[in-house]
């Protein structure tokens, strides 16, 4: 190859990268517009005073002036948002609890135990958590009211804990397969338990994925709107933020209220994220190296 076809490969190589460099650029802007924009367009809402929006809807940034946080007191106290978010993180907290430690048990099991119908396990939890919720809710209500939980957070957090071990084990079944079964061996012939075994071994190395899958089923239990809406309707002191943030937009509440609540609401789920963050992009790869 001479020095000349060399440079033009060189020259070309470097044309091919300054433009995938500008694509790469606009597609991130694009994206980051596309997913960010109307959350920032809502926290801007939220920080204008309510006369303002009316004059000036389409008036994208608010002036130095007139910025002011008075609607997020507004949602959280006179609106109830406040209390709806305790109750929505007591049960959150609870169902991602329990759904990770009956999960972790179910799907060690069906990684490393020996039984009947193994093979059939994965299709089975997928088809639990793939049926409509409508069609379990009238069961559902007419059980936990014959027990006295109809009306609870404690009923509500058992259905979904129901709801989300079938998804929870599914997945965390495929981070314990990442696991080597050498090093599960190894400490069993030093003497420890299943039980030890999971809590000194399994747990510490399957940690990003049980991080990644606790973050999921809170979520799902944090957004959760038809089964609060089922057991809780009847008593407004037990609502969820998924309640409650519904019955804004059913009254006449002001806009930058509405906003208000809507941005304080995400505020814990995107905390979870910033906070596991290293955990759960550790988790996720390593949950697709096998499958």
């Amino acid at each position: 190859m001479s020095a000349t076809d060399s440079k033009r490969r060189r020259t070309r190589r470097s044309a091919e990268d300054r433009v995938l460099g500008v694509l790469r650029f606009v597609v991130i802007t694009v994206a980051v517009i596309v997913t960010a924009g109307p959350l920032l367009y809502g926290f801007l809402l939220s920080i204008r005073p309510f006369q303002s929006v009316v004059a000036e809807p389409l008036q994208l940034f608010p002036s130095p002036g007139e910025i002011t946080f008075d609607s997020y007191p507004t949602a959280m106290a006179e609106y109830g948002l406040g209390g709806n978010m305790w109750n929505s993180v007591q049960v959150a907290v609870a169902t991602a609890a329990l759904a990770i430690a009956f999960s972790v048990l179910g799907a060690y099991a069906a990684v490393r135990l020996r039984f009947f119908g193994r093979n059939a396990v994965n299709v089975v939890f997928l088809g639990v958590y793939l049926l409509p919720g409508i069609v379990l809710a009238v069961p559902l209500f007419v059980l936990l009211n014959r027990v006295g939980l109809a009306g609870s957070l404690v009923g509500l957090v058992l259905v979904y804990v129901a709801q989300t071990v079938p998804v929870a084990l599914y997945m965390l079944r495929t981070y314990m397969m990442a696991v080597p079964s050498s090093v599960e061996e190894a400490a069993m012939i030093d003497g420890c338990g299943r039980l030890a075994l999971i809590r000194r071994v399994v747990l510490p190395l399957a940690l990003p994925g049980v991080a990644a899958t606790a973050l999921y089923v809170f979520m799902i239990a944090w957004n959760e709107y038809l089964f609060a809406l089922l057991f809780l309707v009847a008593d407004r002191d037990r609502w969820t933020i998924s309640l409650g943030i519904a019955q804004l937009t059913e009254f006449s509440v002001p806009t930058t209220v509405l906003m208000a609540g809507s941005i304080a609401i995400t505020v814990p789920v995107v905390a979870g994220f910033f906070l596991a963050q290293r955990l759960l992009v550790t988790g996720l790869t390593s949950g697709a190296e096998k499958g």
